[in-house]
This record gives structure tokens, C-alpha cells and sequence, in this order.
């Protein structure tokens, strides 16, 4: 049975009771592990990360290569809109690499799938759509209705 370790006691999410015991996780496990989470979607989560981490250096790599490659000819004929896309493309890309190094860097300390803010589980579906994300649903809208 898989528990969420609080302290010295522990929950378990399937059924809602409290029970006594003393904390037998690893040092570098964090107590917010996200107890829905299996070694499989953990896994899976993972792979998933590590492709976007690839597709996101690509992506920044093609965009720098094709503004340094072509930049004296084309930047002439460039229209300033076209340069500010690609200078928002790029921020873009760089912001989402930074959000998937922060999951995988979550994952390795056994922080993944817990809420920044309420500390709370994230929803394994959600974290299919989004396995970047920080936040639950709820805090997700909460933070974006602020802004």
C-alpha cells in the first residue's frame, strides 16, 4: 500500500484513515510525494518530460540557427512583426524548457505531483495533459484569475 508520509504519520489516500508509524523513506524522498502517482505513470511521466526537454532544445536550436544564418540579408526585409514572433517564439520555448527541467528536477528529489501552493496531490490526468505543471487545477485557476 502506497502512503503519503506527513510527519511521523502517514495517510493513506485510498481510504482516508490516519495510522501510526514511524517514517521509513529514503533521505532525499520529500514528504510531499504524490501518493496517486505509481512507479509506471511516474515512468511514463518521466519519458514524457525528457521528449519535451528534447523538442524544446530544438526548437530553440533551429530558431537560433535560422536568425543567425540568415540574419544580415533577411533582417532588412524582415518586417519588425516577423522578428518580434520569433523573439516571443524563443522566450516561449525557453520558458517551457525551464518549467520541464523544474518537473524533472521534482521527479529526482520525489517532490513530483505535489502543489506548490496547497501542497495538495495534482491530478494524475491533469499531470498527463500538463506533467510540467506546479499547481493543482484549483490553485492553477486561482493563480491565473490574480493576474
Amino acid at each position: 500500500m502506497n502512503h503519503q508520509t506527513i510527519g511521523d504519520r502517514a495517510t493513506d489516500p485510498t481510504t482516508d484513515h490516519t495510522t501510526h508509524r514511524t517514517t521509513d523513506r529514503a533521505p532525499h524522498q520529500a514528504p510531499h510525494r504524490a501518493a496517486h502517482l505509481t512507479p509506471e505513470d511516474l515512468a511514463a511521466l518521466r519519458e514524457n518530460l525528457h521528449e519535451q526537454r528534447l523538442f524544446r532544445q530544438e526548437q530553440l536550436q533551429q530558431i537560433a540557427a535560422a536568425a543567425t544564418s540568415r540574419a544580415d540579408a533577411l533582417l532588412q526585409h524582415r518586417a519588425a512583426g516577423q522578428v518580434e514572433v520569433r523573439v516571443k517564439l524563443a522566450a516561449s520555448a525557453r520558458m517551457v524548457l525551464a518549467d520541464v527541467e523544474a518537473a524533472l528536477a521534482r521527479l529526482a528529489d520525489g517532490s513530483y505531483g505535489a502543489c506548490h501552493l496547497c501542497r495538495r496531490p495534482i491530478a494524475r490526468e491533469r499531470l498527463e495533459i500538463v506533467p510540467q505543471a506546479r499547481y493543482c487545477a484549483r490553485c492553477q485557476q486561482v493563480r491565473e484569475a490574480g493576474r
